[in-house]
């Protein structure tokens, strides 16, 4: 019984795999500068050799630039919070920044001290 649901399986997987290569279309691929393929026909069906026929190889000053810039969209922080949109000016470290809103002014707790004779 273990044996046969086995077999069975594994045909399953590879009737799938086999047909979703079987299914792929090279015309539905990404135009980009990949390796040159050139124009070069199989002399046995002519069909081209490449997936992209007559491309040129990615090379030079503007490949370097986008596979340097390729991560940046996912890669980058982007923080925000809604209270630093608020700050007007820095005032240093120790000290509270000038913010936008309500000046709120907090009084000391004793006005006035007792002194004990």
């Amino acid at each position: 019984m273990k044996t046969s649901t086995f077999i069975t399986i594994a045909t399953a997987v590879f009737a799938g795999a086999s047909l979703s290569l079987a299914s792929a279309n090279p015309a539905l691929l990404p135009k980009h500068p990949g390796y040159p393929g050139g124009n070069a026909t199989s002399p046995v069906t002519g069909q081209p050799l490449a997936n992209d026929p007559g491309q040129t190889n990615a090379s030079g000053e503007s490949a370097l630039q986008e596979a340097a810039t390729a991560d940046d969209a996912h890669v980058a922080q982007h923080l925000s919070d809604a209270n630093n949109q608020r700050i007007l000016r820095k005032e240093g470290a120790g000290q509270l920044p000038k913010v936008q809103g309500p000046n709120i002014t907090i009084e000391p707790p004793v006005k006035e001290a007792t002194r004990m004779k």
